[in-house]
């Protein structure tokens, strides 16, 4: 089913103008580098809770993580705990008082920059700049293949050309207005969304009868498990997975701890700590942000699982088959099946504004990294020059790559690559931010240590051990003739598991064995404690 072109072109216009004149009122009010990096450090709770929540919540998670739900149940609900107590409780009561404390005191206006200033060292902050600026498009790739998916199916329109329509649109405010834009244009799409979702969740109950009704219906069919996933693990759309298969491990390890533990290290997120007035706004912002993710990731992966139900009463099928095997499907032949046409219009809205937000500040992280991290610090050794013009030059070069991966990634890609950044970000950055802004004694070279070592770490893991990556890229089958170095229950652990503690440890013991910095520097970065 396509959507009425007049109507929903009128929407979108509308939509457009709202975000375009949100992006000129961001960048009338970019004055300097504080206020394209940082937003002026004046943003309200409000504005932070769904500015975070409208980029931590993309398409990825709408769709990707979605469709996973469609294909393997709701033990995927675990993920919105972990969202909430994690992504919100824990970042913005804990790790978000200090960052930003932190962030004043050493007037850093990035995540790299914030890092490297406590540690005093250029290469820190230009090595995580790098890494954001080349395994970021990774994500960005799958949030423009959720937001492209959709506008394919609802828009009856060539896959290829969506991407580069909703790639060009985000490109335009990003580049000009700053972090300003960005925040402005996130909260309006942060709202837009939790309408959509709340909607979405009433109907699809509607639809199918009822809560208590829908829930059990999708018990009920347990049965119709295919054979294949039942050999590794999956027991039905209500219940977990077999403990210890294939499919517990891919969920437990890879989908709930790798994306739910890998938020408290997203450079993009983290920025946002910056850009408050004061930490007590941080705190109010959790009342607004935890209903916000919940809202936004729980209505997602429900509805994903109903969908089974849905199509079972209307085409005899599960979901995974109407989809024709693609994950990244479900959600969107769903949506367009099940759903009144007007509401069709209103959550193509709904998901051009999740993948925007994300995007937008996806290609923001990408831009400062390398403009203001790797080229100004770390290259020209702090000399000034045309840093928000590299900047923006590194964002369109950054949207480039972004959509080039859109074009290439296979199919049902979208839940992997996200959970495949986050937990890189944890391995590499989570073990150095965390003794950055608790551990007065972590030194320059435990920072160093742990960085190299939870970076390299994830790539061995996934290059030459996780299977889903190593046999996909096959270096280990040309190198050594087998698709993985280890064999059995190792070749399902995420790299999270195993890269995070270990860099954890080397950052502690190294920290432990070198000459601390001195107790004046250590001052100045703690002081307000």
């Amino acid at each position: 089913m396509a959507v009425s072109t007049p109507v929903l072109g009128i929407a979108v216009l509308a939509y457009m103008m709202v975000v375009f004149y949100l992006g000129w009122i961001g960048y009338k009010k970019t004055k300097n580098t504080d206020d394209y990096m940082l937003a002026g450090r004046k943003i309200n709770p409000f504005v932070l809770a769904f500015s975070y929540g409208a980029t931590f919540i993309s398409t990825s998670a709408i769709i990707g993580f979605g469709g996973y739900a469609g294909a393997f149940g709701l033990g995927i609900l675990w993920l919105v705990f972990m969202n909430i107590f994690v992504g919100i409780f824990i970042a913005f009561v804990i790790f978000g008082s200090r960052t930003r404390r932190m962030g004043v005191n050493l007037k850093a206006v990035t995540f790299p920059e914030l890092i490297g200033r406590r540690f005093q060292s250029k290469f820190i902050q230009g090595l995580t700049g790098a890494l954001i600026t080349i395994f970021m498009p990774l994500y960005a790739g799958s949030v423009l293949i959720g937001g492209a998916r959709f506008m394919e199916t609802a828009l009856n329109i060539e896959y290829d050309l969506a991407v580069l329509i909703l790639a060009i649109i985000v490109a335009a405010y990003v580049i000009t207005g700053g972090l300003i834009a960005i925040m402005y244009t996130d909260a309006l799409q942060g709202i837009l969304m939790f309408a959509g979702m709340g909607i979405l969740l009433v109907l699809t109950y509607v639809k199918l009868g009822g809560i208590t009704e829908a829930h059990q219906a999708l018990t009920n069919m347990a049965h119709l498990v295919p054979e294949n996933f039942a050999a590794i693990g999956h027991t039905g759309w209500t219940t977990m997975p077999e403990f210890g298969s294939p499919t517990w491990w891919t969920l437990v390890s890879t989908i709930i701890l790798g994306v739910g533990i890998g938020v408290l290290a997203q450079p993009q997120l983290a920025v946002r700590f910056m850009t408050v007035k004061s930490t007590r706004s941080l705190k109010r912002a959790v009342l607004s942000g935890g209903p916000f993710i919940f809202m936004m990731a729980g209505v997602a992966y429900i509805v994903g699982a109903l969908s089974n139900v849905y199509f079972l009463e209307t085409k005899g099928m599960i979901s995974l088959e109407v989809a024709g095997g693609n994950i990244d499907k479900i959600m969107p032949e769903y949506i367009n099946s099940a759903m009144p046409d007007y509401f069709v219009v209103f959550f193509l809205l709904t998901l051009l504004a999740a993948a925007m937000s994300t995007l937008s500040s996806q290609f923001h992280a990408m831009g400062t990294s390398f403009g203001h991290d790797f080229y100004r610090e770390f290259i020209m050794k702090g000399r000034i020059g045309k840093t928000i013009t590299i900047t923006r030059l590194a964002i369109a070069a950054t949207i480039i790559v972004s959509v080039i991966l859109a074009y290439i990634l296979p199919p049902g890609i979208i839940a992997r690559a996200t959970a495949i950044f986050f937990g890189l970000c944890a391995a590499a950055f989570l073990p150095m931010y965390t003794g950055a802004i608790f551990w007065k004694r972590m030194t320059r070279e435990g920072a160093i240590a742990s960085l190299l070592v939870g970076t390299f770490g994830s790539l061995f893991w996934l290059t030459f051990v996780h299977a889903k990556e190593a046999a996909a890229l096959g270096i280990s089958q040309a190198l050594f003739g087998v698709d993985t170095l280890l064999t059995g229950t190792w070749t399902v652990v995420d790299p999270i598991l195993v890269a995070t503690p270990l860099a954890f440890v080397v950052a502690i013991v190294v920290s432990l064995m070198t000459e601390p910095a001195s107790q004046e520097h250590i001052d100045r970065c703690f002081k307000g404690e």
